[in-house]
């Protein structure tokens, strides 16, 4: 039997969750579907003594929309592609993530940045198609990058201020295979194509999604798919 002096002490089993959590976040394929996000988040809870929050955090994603039969994945499925994407729905731990000021931002926005980011982002992704390296050149860096580092697949890139009552603002990029091909990485764009940037924070969920063209015609496309199986 384990002595009770040889058990590690709180604030490194606290560090070793939180360094785990980060890893879940930005390669959630090596990790596993949302349950491992949740089963970390519920963990990590557990440990700072904060077992009610979680309960209470999934009742606000039901009551916003961002919350389904499925989890997360169902709500990023009705209003991004029928895929749910891992990376957009890991964005939404993320979040969760930062508020609970667990999420390692390797660029933090200003004041100043931030802002702008918040007044310029919607009528930028309405304007055209965009591309990964179009956000780049414009709002810079991201936060953090949820999804890998492949730089033909689809991720979510999410920009946060130090204050963690700031919303994220996430900007989901999508790649899909070329019809004509059998082959993964024949992707039908050379880089993701962006598809929306969503505000976090309280509120609708259907809301917080502002789309380029491209997201538009593939929402378009997966409600017309939906209403055929109906």
């Amino acid at each position: 039997m384990i002595s009770p002096d040889a058990l590690v002490p709180a604030p490194d089993i606290r560090a070793h969750f939180v360094d785990r959590l980060n890893s879940a976040l930005r390669r959630p394929g090596m990790w596993g579907d949302e349950l491992v996000l949740r089963m970390m988040c519920e963990d990590l809870l557990y440990v700072e003594g904060r077992t009610g929050v979680w309960s209470r955090q999934q009742t606000s994603w039901e009551v916003s929309g961002a919350w389904s039969a499925n989890g997360a994945k169902g709500a990023f499925a009705r209003h991004l592609h029928s895929d749910g994407p891992a990376d957009a729905v890991v964005s939404l731990y993320g979040e969760f993530a930062h508020r609970a000021g667990w999420l390692r931002a390797v660029r933090v926005l200003g004041a100043g940045e931030y802002a702008r980011l918040r007044a310029t982002a919607p009528d930028w992704v309405r304007g055209e198609d965009r591309g990964w390296s179009d956000v780049a050149e414009e709002f810079g860096p991201p936060s953090v990058r949820f999804g890998g580092s492949n730089p033909r697949y689809g991720k979510t890139l999410g920009y946060v201020t130090a204050d963690p009552d700031d919303p994220m603002v996430c900007f989901h990029l999508w790649n899909g295979t070329r019809p004509d091909t059998l082959r993964g990485w024949d992707t039908e764009y050379a880089e993701p194509a962006l598809l929306a940037v969503r505000v976090g924070g309280a509120g609708s969920f259907r809301d917080s999604f502002t789309y380029t063209p491209e997201g538009e015609r593939r929402r378009s496309c997966y409600r017309e798919l939906s209403r055929q199986l109906d």
